[in-house]
């Protein structure tokens, strides 16, 4: 395919993974970057090889994108988001999609209107053990699912919030545990299990003094399909234990994945230092398969970096989407959903009550 013009708006931390996997795709050409800092922005281009701007108008006017990528943080996701796609480019955006259902429904609505493709980064769902668990329930292999089961005990230390002036501040992150560590999991959760119907949950800050928002949370959630889900998400862990996802199904069943062992990684600060791994498969006449598959996984992460890697193939299926005219992997619906599930906890928790899905993009500012 002929490579598609790709800008890259945000030249922080998450900013140098994207970078570095544009850079080696074929499906990519990495022309320009765009940050508010004009140093920042220089310094990058001149790393890259590409034009730097500082402003998006100016950028998608003269850049000659295709696609922009955006690496800003959350709540500075739908403006640049919404002008590439009046400027009929197709955008790419780290997760969350947004902080709020509002900025969500905005940035859907812009990219419905002009017909550009918007997709949102989770790519988790690209390591082999999360895809090996959807193949085998697309097969039929544990029948319907009907219970999951979220875990993660990780952690984040006084420095990671000062690393950044917009963290653990509800006006300028939008959340805490809930709405920057927990997306992936939730992302994989409902590719696996379908949409949400209800939500019941709680949050707290259990040990992070020096922040606003949320360390930890737990919920249940009921699914249309009448399957039901338990989380319990943290950053109190110290050190950081795991993060799983467990998939029960109607036939007895169950299937698993460790996406991150220890803390899950920092972006543009630590790597990910150890494979994501199958760690439950009980699906009958497969158990033996367990063992084969870590191996496989364990010897494929060896020779690769998982950091650049996983984000590398996410984008180039956004691209070849792009010009086959088709829905990539993780769509804004797909982004969309996973705001509305950790708006729908907050709620919950503020309310006191089960939280019946969908919510409303003008519903309450959280």
């Amino acid at each position: 395919m002929t490579p598609v013009r790709v800008g890259l708006i945000g030249c922080g931390k998450v900013g140098l993974i994207h970078a570095a996997a544009l850079s080696q795709l074929p499906e990519a050409e990495f022309v320009a970057a765009c940050d508010a800092s004009r140093e920042r922005a220089e310094a990058f281009a001149a790393r890259y090889g590409v034009r730097p701007f500082t402003d998006v108008p100016t950028m998608l006017r003269d850049g000659g994108v295709e696609v922009v990528v955006i690496g800003t943080p959350h709540p500075l996701h739908a403006e640049p988001a919404i002008r590439a796609a009046e400027a009929g480019v197709h955008v790419l955006v780290e997760k969350p999609m947004a902080a709020t259902l509002a900025d969500c429904d905005a940035m859907l609505a812009a990219a419905r209107k002009t017909g550009v493709t918007l997709g949102v980064i989770s790519q988790r769902r690209f390591f082999e053990p999360a895809r090996r668990i959807k193949d085998a329930i697309d097969a039929g292999k544990i029948g319907d699912p009907v219970l999951a089961v979220f875990v993660m005990y990780s952690w984040r230390d006084p420095s990671y919030y000062t690393s950044d002036p917009w963290r653990g501040k509800w006006a300028t992150e939008g959340g805490g545990v809930l709405v920057n560590q927990s997306p992936h999991p939730f992302d994989i959760l409902l590719w696996l299990m379908g949409p949400a119907a209800e939500v019941s949950g709680t949050w707290a800050n259990l040990n992070h003094p020096g922040v606003e928002v949320d360390d930890t949370a737990v919920a249940t959630i009921r699914f249309r399909s009448g399957g039901l889900g338990s989380v319990v998400t943290s950053v109190s862990q110290k050190p950081g234990i795991y993060t799983k996802i467990h998939i029960h199904g109607r036939t007895g069943a169950s299937v698993g994945v460790e996406t991150d062992r220890g803390s899950t990684f920092i972006a543009g600060v630590t790597p990910i230092a150890e494979p994501p791994l199958n760690d439950l498969w009980t699906i009958p006449g497969e158990e033996h398969l367990l063992d084969r598959f870590q191996a496989e996984d364990r010897v494929r992460f060896a020779g690769l970096d998982a950091t650049v890697h996983y984000h590398a193939l996410q984008i180039a299926d956004f691209l070849r989407a792009v010009r086959a005219g088709r829905p990539p992997l993780v769509t804004g619906e797909a982004g969309r959903a996973v705001v509305e599930l950790f708006t729908a906890i907050y709620l919950s928790s503020r309310e006191r009550r089960a939280v019946p899905l969908p919510l409303p993009g003008d519903g309450p500012r959280l």
